[in-house]
């Protein structure tokens, strides 16, 4: 089965030493041109699509590129779980930011709001994440689901500082602040 999948890199269209950003803009246009949504009842471009979501899973996450890159499609026959597509596990990817992308051009939401705000930092609520399971039924129609979060307020004597009320906080000499103290050892092998 590995010597009839084609190349990823040509599959996506870019360089072998292509970065990040060329890869993640590559699989975009990719996805936009063949997702199933866009073209439902064609095989090809669902068969498209599933390719360049898998050479995307693999060329965007260091560890994965580095294997094909020395191994080829070898690197990853015998599968890496169940999951994914042609034995591949896509539980580490993360197409969250492409999809938003892609869904949000299509539903009214431009990119240029999206990226003026991650250039100012953080969107608030960024750091507060849960999954929800909904049906595909729920997706297209629509469902109110009711969600628990446990959320964690500043503390309103240190105000998230850990130090007492009227002193101030100290930068810890061993880790210097960081809260880990690494040793690095080396021996003669």
């Amino acid at each position: 089965m590995a010597d009839s999948k084609r190349d990823y890199y040509e599959v996506l269209g870019v360089d072998r030493n292509a970065d990040e950003e060329t890869l993640k803009k590559a699989y975009r246009v990719l996805a936009k041109k063949y997702h199933p949504d866009m073209h439902p009842d064609d095989k090809e471009a669902e068969a498209k699509f599933k390719e360049a979501s898998e050479a995307y899973a693999v060329l965007s996450d260091p560890e994965k590129r580095k294997q094909y890159d020395q191994f080829g499609h070898a690197a990853f026959d015998g599968g890496a779980g169940g999951g994914g597509f042609g034995g591949f596990d896509f539980s580490g990817a993360d197409f969250s930011d492409i999809f938003g992308d892609i869904f949000g051009d299509f539903f009214g939401g431009g990119r240029s709001s999206r990226y003026s705000s991650r250039s100012n930092g953080p969107m608030k609520g960024a750091n507060i994440r849960t999954s929800i399971r909904i049906t595909f039924m729920e997706a297209i129609t629509g469902v109110d689901k009711e969600i628990e979060l446990t959320l964690k307020d500043e503390c309103k004597t240190c105000h998230g500082s850990g130090a007492r009320p009227g002193s101030n906080p100290e930068t810890c000499p061993k880790c210097g602040g960081k809260g880990q103290v690494v040793n690095i050892q080396q021996s003669f092998f």
